[in-house]
């Protein structure tokens, strides 16, 4: 059964962190793309940052410097690091997995940034 199961989400003041996991199962993870998109309230989904199955990473210039994407191959899991939180961060956070013939994303964990 292919599952992504986001966690680590919560309500934080302005300028904290927090730190995503996403745990993967049912895929061929070490093959896979991973990213992890957020929607805010009345917005469309964006992404925020992605990692090849590789190790290389990108993210949205709105996150550079204060986010960070990681992945553990071995553990089937990827992370992302939420540095400097402001309150435009706010929004569900989903991860996704992508590789030929699989493409899925998670349920979502809240992040919930105050001023």
């Amino acid at each position: 059964q292919v599952q992504l199961v986001e966690s680590g989400g919560g309500l934080v003041q302005a300028g904290g962190s927090l730190r995503l996991s996403c745990a993967a199962s049912g895929i061929p993870f070490s093959f896979s793309f991973m990213a992890w998109y957020r929607q805010a309230p009345g917005k469309q989904r964006e992404l925020v940052a992605s990692i090849t199955p590789t190790g290389t990473t990108n993210g949205a210039d709105s996150v550079k410097g204060r986010f960070a994407i990681s992945r553990d191959n071995g553990k089937k899991m990827v992370y992302l690091q939420l540095n400097s939180l402001k309150p435009e961060d706010t929004g569900v956070y989903y991860c996704k997995a992508t590789t030929p013939g699989i493409n899925t994303w998670g349920q979502g964990t809240q992040v919930t940034v105050s001023s």
